[in-house]
């Protein structure tokens, strides 16, 4: 089977822990494909997630690089063990940008997801409009048919609440976005009404920073931290204007979870945010 042209970003994490667990035992690529009965360009595709790899070599491979902690490689079989076409995204392949696909997986796969945006609403959360008008203005014009799906998959990403153990959601949203009017009053005033009906849903807690904050200054990128299976497992992913961008090192872990936290202390509580939301309603 050739090498995979785009592995999804689960894929090439999975290659990426494979690498790190090795380079942290002293082991070099030629050693471990010998391990496998592979050369050493198969082994760095393998590491690079474009080439896949089954249970049983992880195994193989952990035990090699004396690795016991069997969470970390329970979870990475886990995802060995994942097929292209079993989940609905995959539907969407081939129809929009890979960063569509991934960002959505990523979500599913999620235990725990941490939002923070400065100028607009959280895309799982946006209503159909409010989504339509976003995409809508891209330059140049999209498609007819590529702006309908974007929309259709953005809508589709909300299936993680309809789960019977979804994951929760902390959306950390900036007074600027909720006062922000695209697509008019209308649909914005619709949007904010949703914010707050999904609010009151166990799963998702709605925090808002506030103009008069004067601790909290980031005006950062959109940002999402979802939480992995396991620790080493979460990843960072940030919207860019080249798409969207994922970051995994325990550094870049660290600054991100520093600065949701430090947001989130900026920010009102949850029924002050919920009082603020409503009375930008009124305002409208």
């Amino acid at each position: 089977m050739p090498p995979r042209v785009t592995p999804t970003v689960r894929q090439a994490r999975l290659g990426a822990e494979l690498r790190i667990l090795r380079e942290r035992a002293g082991r070099t690529a030629r050693e471990a494909g010998a391990l496998l009965g592979v050369d050493q360009a198969r082994m760095s595709n393998i590491e690079a997630g474009r080439i896949g790899i089954g249970e049983e070599r992880i195994r193989r491979l952990a035990a090699f690089y004396a690795c016991g902690d069997r969470a970390l490689i329970d979870a990475l079989c886990a995802i060995a063990n994942e097929r292209r076409g079993q989940h609905w995204w995959e539907e969407y392949r081939g129809v929009l940008p890979p960063g569509f696909l991934d960002v959505a997986e990523l979500e599913h796969h999620a235990t725990y997801l941490r939002s923070l945006q400065i100028v607009s609403i959280p895309g799982i959360l946006q209503t159909e409009e409010y989504a339509r008008t976003i995409f809508g203005g891209d330059v140049p014009a999209l498609p007819d048919t590529e702006l309908e799906a974007r929309v259709e998959h953005r809508m589709r990403r909300r299936l993680i609440f309809e789960r019977p153990d979804p994951p929760e959601l902390t959306a950390l949203i900036h007074e600027a976005a909720l006062r922000m009017r695209f697509g008019g009053r209308r649909v914005a005033g619709a949007q904010l009404a949703y914010v707050l009906e999904v609010s009151e849903a166990p799963s998702v807690t709605v925090r808002v920073i506030p103009f008069r904050n004067e601790e909290f200054f980031e005006a950062t990128q959109p940002l999402l931290y979802a939480g992995g299976a396991v620790p080493q497992l979460d990843t960072v992913q940030m919207d860019t204007i080249f798409g969207g961008h994922y970051l995994y090192a325990e550094a870049q872990l660290n600054k991100y979870r520093a600065l949701l936290d430090i947001a989130e202390v900026a920010s009102l509580g949850i029924e002050d945010s919920r009082d603020l939301i409503q009375r930008i309603i009124r305002e409208r």
